[in-house]
């Protein structure tokens, strides 16, 4: 079975239509969840802690989908190499 993993991070964008953040160093990393259903209640929890902010945004990032077990080096080993 493939392990799917997904991180949950946010922080305040430049304008909240987009996805630049304001300050890359202050992006807040909520965890590394081992499925959805985690990831989802850790994002809704932060989404809601900062309702009152409209530029701040949180994310649920697919990183099993960024892992491509099948090739020889997936696209970020690649980077690395």
């Amino acid at each position: 079975m493939t392990q799917r993993l997904h991180l949950v991070f946010g922080g305040e964008l430049v304008d909240p239509s987009g996805t630049e953040f304001r300050n890359v160093d202050d992006i807040h990393v909520v965890g590394m969840f081992p499925d959805y259903a985690r990831a989802y209640a850790a994002w809704k929890a932060e989404a809601q802690r900062t309702v009152d902010n409209a530029h701040m945004r949180y994310f649920i990032a697919h990183i099993h989908r960024m892992i491509d077990e099948g090739s020889e080096a997936s696209p970020t080993e690649a980077l690395g190499g």
